[in-house]
């Protein structure tokens, strides 16, 4: 298969969309995420047509070398011209995606229980790939302090567990004014150099729109989407993007330091935990100033195209809520618990199971409908933007 080529059989379209559509619709309306990845996997990268800019937007490096084949354009996140044929790809149903069932689970092993936010389960559904030789690597992020992440293909056990836990430089207390921060990390970037080493089977942890992205290139055929064999989606209400003055700004009103902070994670709203064992609460409402503009207007809380779900929405403290949407994510799920990789929570009855579980699926349900409801409220700000539709991402 030709690098960046669309077997797919999709139609083309005479009046195909390029690069000037994607500043139109979307930089221009402020939408970008910067995840690269019309730069990354551009049908024209050896010839240097687009390139990302100091301030990380995409942008024309030399306009005339622009075959003008459409890639970029289908496979941002923030268009959805493709996702009849994802929803058909992957059996999606309303209203959140196929769910063969919902778990409330945690790992078995202490190492990965101390280390990861929620119950480890992510964590240890890659482990169990990785010692049975399913996979090469795992495509995953990893945390250098309380409010950065960046990419990590992780090809051993140790490093899937090592990119689990946080990885705090000890001067990262001392800001300097002007450093950015962000909780999203760029993984479109690191997928393009898949091919260049000797990895044919990745599980890949993403957001929901980079997994929304992956599958794109899936259904096109644009090699190295053909590596990812299994995608593990996160739930995400938002992501975010700030500086230091926005960072001082949350210590002051919320009475805690930077050098102090051993985690942050998102569940209900955004919860900061200090190494005192203090939980400063942040309800989504009053830091949605800081949101990447781009998770403003995704329609996807819940990773509806992934293989697995996870988060730690509606499960107790120590344990990860799991969607297991494909027949792979089965496989893998039930191997892993044969296998006593991870366990399930115990119920005191089979009905008291059945009504937690329920308030867990109509408590992901709710989140994701408001997810949609924003999205489409802020692209229907941005006039001639495509909105989506609100049965589907």
């Amino acid at each position: 298969m030709r690098e960046n080529s669309i077997e797919s059989g999709l139609p083309m379209e005479k009046d195909v969309k390029t690069f000037h559509d994607l500043i139109r619709l979307v930089q221009q309306n402020n939408f970008c995420g910067k995840c690269g990845g019309c730069v990354s996997f551009c049908s024209a990268a050896a010839l240097g047509a687009l390139e990302v800019g100091p301030d990380g937007m995409p942008r024309f490096s030399d306009e005339e070398k622009c075959l003008k084949c459409g890639i970029c354009y289908m496979i941002c996140p923030n268009i959805h011209d493709l996702d009849e044929e994802l929803k058909k790809k992957t059996g999606w149903q309303p209203p959140i995606g196929p769910i063969k069932d919902l778990v409330s689970a945690q790992t078995t092993n202490p190492t990965v229980g101390e280390k990861c936010t929620d119950g480890g389960v992510v964590t240890s559904l890659l482990l169990y790939l990785m010692d049975n030789h399913m996979i090469d690597g795992a495509l995953v992020s990893r945390s250098d302090g309380p409010f950065h992440r960046g990419p990590m293909l992780a090809t051993s056990g140790e490093e899937i567990v090592a990119a689990a836990g946080s990885h705090y430089d000890e001067s990262f207390s001392i800001v300097e004014l002007g450093f950015h921060y962000s909780t999203y990390s760029p993984a479109m970037q690191e997928l393009k150099n898949l091919r260049k080493g000797l990895i044919d089977r990745v599980a890949m942890v993403g957001t929901p729109c980079q997994i929304h992205t992956v599958r794109k290139m899936q259904v096109l055929g644009i090699i190295p989407s053909d590596v990812i064999k299994y995608c593990f989606g996160l739930f995400c209400m938002e992501n975010f993007s700030f500086d230091d003055v926005q960072l001082r700004h949350l210590e002051k009103k919320y009475g805690f330091d930077l050098a102090h902070v051993a985690k942050v994670n998102v569940k209900e709203d955004f919860f900061i935990y200090l190494e005192d064992g203090k939980v400063i609460h942040i309800p989504f409402e009053e830091i949605d100033s800081i949101a990447r503009p781009a998770c403003l207007v995704c329609p996807d809380f819940s990773a509806e195209f992934s293989d697995l779900s996870f988060g730690g929405l509606g499960s107790p403290e120590g344990y990860t809520t799991t969607l297991i949407r494909s027949e792979k994510g089965k496989i893998i799920y039930r191997g892993a618990l044969t296998a006593g990789y991870i366990k399930e929570r115990k119920y005191p009855s089979a009905e008291k199971a059945r009504t937690e579980l329920i308030k867990i699926q109509r408590l992901i349900v709710d989140f994701s409908q408001r997810k949609k409801e924003r999205a489409l409220k802020n692209r229907g700000a941005a006039v001639g933007f495509a909105t989506p539709s609100m049965t589907h991402p």
